[in-house]
């Protein structure tokens, strides 16, 4: 692997633990509340707030995010994390992978299955990798750490804001689609913080997409991560389609997970009741594993998800999705 990867991979972690990185408009959650229900018709301790995902049972519709891998302490924090969404039965996404396609050696630092048997694992690599790589080398990361489906990740705001970053793009969509046609599992296609549009969400299912993991703009914004490590190019801080905006645009079109600035239980079962079929967030989970409570941090997730199932009387996952949701 190289050393700018690694020392990038190490930075981005940094930046966003300890400087202001994070969108200043919003993902426009605010905006919408659930009605609110005085005779609920459902016994809170019976609520059933699991679902099936990627053919496995989690106990909500709630992923922690990818962050991180490739570098030395990465290991860990992929450990711990994991460790935590099995110990909860919630799903769990990797970090980018390039660092393994780079160097073999660097497996350990994804490698969760020995802490994370059960739960949905969902891999990661970058979209501009599928050019640069042969089909069949992106492929074996599923093997490699036991993945039950693999996220290509669209991040082409923060490549060409990267001194480094990977600009030619041409090419990237004919490579997904012969990514799709042969891959064992499932392929889900992330954005990284600038949402998908409604004409992207159309063309990823033509090229044989399964799902869609919108992360919209609204939590952290990698474009500002980007000028605190370089101090590059300015005036894209904000750039983005907002969370609920790229929701609302991808429903309907492919199964969604909604990710971009959703900090609590409640963000998350608003994102169900808009079309989502998993939220989740990366953010909040390695702020609390920073400062040592992650357990509370997603224990607190899921009983604010259970408590909205509750006030709207939703005793599932389908009848949430039913949810009255007021625009104010």
């Amino acid at each position: 692997m190289s050393a700018k990867t690694e020392s990038r991979k190490k930075d981005h972690v940094e930046i966003v633990l300890k400087e202001n990185v994070q969108y200043s408009k919003t993902t426009l959650l605010e905006h919408w509340e659930f009605m609110h229900n005085a005779i609920p018709e459902c016994d809170f301790e019976k609520i059933d707030s699991s679902v099936k995902f990627l053919g496995k049972s989690v106990l909500a519709p709630i992923i922690i995010e990818a962050m991180t891998g490739g570098y030395k302490d990465a290991a860990q924090i992929n450990k711990q994390l994991a460790a935590a969404a099995e110990k909860h039965k919630i799903a769990f996404a990797l970090g980018s992978q390039r660092a393994m396609l780079e160097s073999a050696d660097l497996k350990k630092t994804y490698d969760v299955r020995d802490v994370a048997p059960s739960i949905p694992l969902v891999g990661n690599v970058g979209a501009f990798q599928l050019k640069k790589y042969p089909i069949e080398k992106i492929l074996s990361l599923v093997s490699l750490v036991e993945l039950d489906a693999l996220a290509v990740h669209f991040n082409p705001l923060q490549e060409v804001l990267q001194p480094e970053g990977d600009k030619d793009w041409f090419g990237v969509f004919p490579a997904l689609s012969k990514l799709c046609e042969k891959s064992p599992v499932p392929i889900i296609a992330k954005e990284t913080g600038a949402g998908f549009s409604q004409d992207v969400a159309l063309k990823l299912k033509q090229a044989g997409v399964a799902m869609l993991d919108v992360a919209g703009s609204g939590g952290t914004s990698w474009s500002k991560v980007e000028y605190f490590r370089k101090g590059n190019i300015a005036g894209f801080e904000e750039w983005g389609i907002p969370t609920v905006e790229s929701i609302i645009q991808c429903r309907g079109v492919l199964p969604l997970i909604a990710s971009g600035g959703i900090r609590s239980g409640i963000d998350a079962a608003k994102c169900i009741a808009l079309g989502a079929t998993l939220s989740g967030a990366a953010y909040p989970f390695l702020v609390a594993l920073n400062k040592k409570s992650l357990d509370k941090e997603i224990a607190l997730w899921k009983q604010q998800f259970k408590v909205c199932c509750f006030l709207t009387g939703s005793s599932n996952i389908e009848e949430l999705k039913k949810a009255k949701l007021v625009y104010r």
